[in-house]
C-alpha cells in the first residue's frame, strides 16, 4: 500500500490526541484532576467530599504513590491532593506545581475533611463523579470514557456544564481506520515536520525518567536489576530502559512522561525500546522519529480494540508494538513488522492487568522481551501459524482476536482481580 496524504492526517489527530504530557499514573491524577475542579466549582476548601469510581478506577489507583505529595496513595489521598493543590488546567499535570507547604496541607485535610469512596453504579468502564460540600453549598463533577472527558460540572443542584458523554476514545471514526499496513506506511513515507516536536518531547521526557529509574532508588529496580545481572546488550537495554521508567513512575517519581492510549507505561513501552536500539545502532534522528511513529501507532491500534481500561495488561501491546518497530528500525519491511506482532502477542497475551503499582516494572520488561522474540524468530524464518491459539492468518484477524480477548473474554477476570485486591 502506497502512502496516502488523507491518512496522514487521521494519523497526525491521533498522536496529537494520545502522546500528550503527565505527571502520575493516570488513573489517581483523573481522580485528582476530577478534585481540581470540583473544588473549583465549590469555590471553597470541601468540609465533606465523596468520590464513586468504576472498579478498573479502584484496581488502577489503589497502589500507585500520587506524585508530589510525600508518598501518599490510594483514592483519598488522589482527590485530596487536587482538591488542595492541583491546576485543573494544567489537566494531566494537574499536580506537577505543588509546593512544600500545599504537601503538608493536603495531609492536615485527609485527617479532617470525610471522604467517602464507593463503587460507580452502571457499566462504564472509565468513570469518575467527585462530589464536594462546604457549608450550604455543593458541587459535582463526572469525568467519563478517559481520563479528562469532562461530562458535568454542577454547583448547587445547577448544571454548569454538560458534555456529551464519550465512548472510549478509541471508537472515534479516526482511530477506527488504523490497520498495520496504512501505518506502516504512513510512518515510513511521511513528512516528519507536523510530528517532529511531539516526538522530541516524548524522547527528552521518557528519557529523562528512565534515567532516573535507573539511578534512584526507585520501586523494585526491575530495570536496574536486568542490566546488573544480564548485562548492557541492546536487547536487555531496550528492557531495562522501560521498566526503569515504570521503576520510578509507579513509586511516585515527579517527572511526566508523554503517555500513550492514556497511560504512562504505554508510553514509556512504545518508545524507550526503540529510542535504545536506535541509539545501538546508530539510526539517525529522522530514522528514530520514524520508528516511533511505527511504534506509538501500533501500540494505540491495537489498544483500540482492546479499550482504555481491562484485565488485559496493556504493556503488552505497546512492547509487541516496540519490537516491530525495532525489526523495522534494523533493516525489516511490512513483513517483518507483522509478523513480529503475530509472533509477540501469541506470546504475551495471557499477562493479566492488576493495577498500577511497583511490579508493573517487570510485567513491561516481559512485554518487550516478547517483541524482540517475535521479531527474532521471524529472522531466523519462524514463526505461529493460523488456528494456533488465538492466531488467525492475516495480522489483523489476530489482533482483533486480542482485542476479543481483551474487552470480552477477560470481563470476569477482571471482576475477580477486583474482588481479590478489594478483599471481598
Amino acid at each position: 500500500m502506497s502512502y496516502d496524504p488523507a491518512f496522514a492526517a487521521v494519523c497526525q489527530n491521533v498522536l496529537e490526541a494520545e502522546l500528550v504530557p503527565a505527571m502520575g499514573c493516570t488513573e489517581p491524577i483523573a481522580i485528582a484532576y476530577a478534585g481540581s475542579l470540583v473544588r473549583r466549582s465549590l469555590g471553597a476548601l470541601p468540609e465533606r467530599m465523596a468520590l464513586a469510581v468504576s472498579s478498573n478506577i479502584i484496581k488502577n489507583a489503589k497502589s500507585a504513590v500520587v506524585p508530589n505529595t510525600d508518598g501518599l496513595k490510594g483514592l483519598q489521598a488522589a482527590l485530596a491532593a487536587g482538591a488542595v493543590a492541583g491546576c485543573a488546567e494544567a489537566r494531566l499535570e494537574v499536580l506537577a506545581q505543588v509546593t512544600d507547604r500545599q504537601k503538608a496541607e493536603m495531609k492536615a485535610f485527609l485527617e479532617s475533611c470525610p471522604i467517602e469512596v464507593r463503587c460507580a453504579e452502571g457499566d462504564e468502564i472509565f468513570d469518575i463523579l467527585a462530589e464536594a460540600w462546604a457549608g450550604e453549598h455543593s458541587a459535582r463533577v463526572r469525568i467519563t470514557g478517559c481520563h479528562t472527558n469532562l461530562v458535568l460540572l454542577e454547583r448547587d443542584g445547577v448544571v454548569e456544564y454538560a458534555g456529551a458523554p464519550s465512548a472510549d476514545a478509541g471508537n472515534s471514526a479516526d482511530y477506527e481506520q488504523l490497520t498495520v499496513e496504512k501505518i506502516y506506511a504512513y510512518a515510513t513515507e511521511c513528512d516528519l515536520a507536523p510530528t517532529w516536536e511531539l516526538l522530541e518531547r516524548q524522547i527528552n521526557f521518557n528519557s529523562a525518567i528512565r534515567d532516573e529509574g535507573l539511578t534512584g532508588k526507585w520501586g523494585a529496580a526491575v530495570g536496574r536489576t536486568l542490566l546488573d545481572a544480564f548485562g548492557d546488550s541492546p536487547a536487555v537495554r531496550a528492557r531495562a530502559a522501560a521498566a526503569a521508567g515504570s521503576d520510578a513512575r509507579m513509586s511516585g517519581c515527579e517527572l511526566p512522561v508523554v503517555i500513550n492510549s492514556g497511560s504512562g507505561n504505554q508510553g514509556m513501552t512504545a518508545s524507550l525500546p526503540v529510542i535504545e536500539y536506535a541509539d545501538a545502532i546508530g539510526a539517525d534522528r529522522e530514522r528514530l522519529h520514524r520508528a516511533l511513529l511505527l511504534s506509538n501507532l501500533l501500540t494505540i491500534h491495537m489498544k483500540t480494540g482492546i479499550g482504555r481500561l481491562s484485565a488485559y495488561c496493556g504493556a503488552v501491546s505497546a512492547g509487541c508494538a516496540a519490537g516491530a518497530a525495532i525489526a523495522w528500525l534494523c533493516g525489516g519491511g511490512l513483513d517483518d513488522v507483522a509478523h513480529t506482532l503475530v509472533n509477540s502477542v501469541a506470546i504475551t497475551s495471557g499477562i493479566i492487568c492488576d493495577g498500577a503499582k511497583p511490579s508493573c516494572a517487570a510485567k513491561i520488561a516481559s512485554a518487550v522481551d516478547a517483541g524482540l522474540l517475535g521479531w527474532q524468530m521471524y529472522r531466523a524464518g519462524r514463526q505461529f501459524y493460523d488456528g494456533e491459539g488465538i492466531v488467525r492468518k492475516g495480522v489483523e484477524n489476530t489482533l482483533a482476536n486480542v482485542g476479543r480477548v481483551g474487552s470480552i473474554g477477560m470481563r470476569q477476570t477482571d471482576r475477580e482481580i477486583i474482588r481479590i485486591m478489594t478483599g471481598e
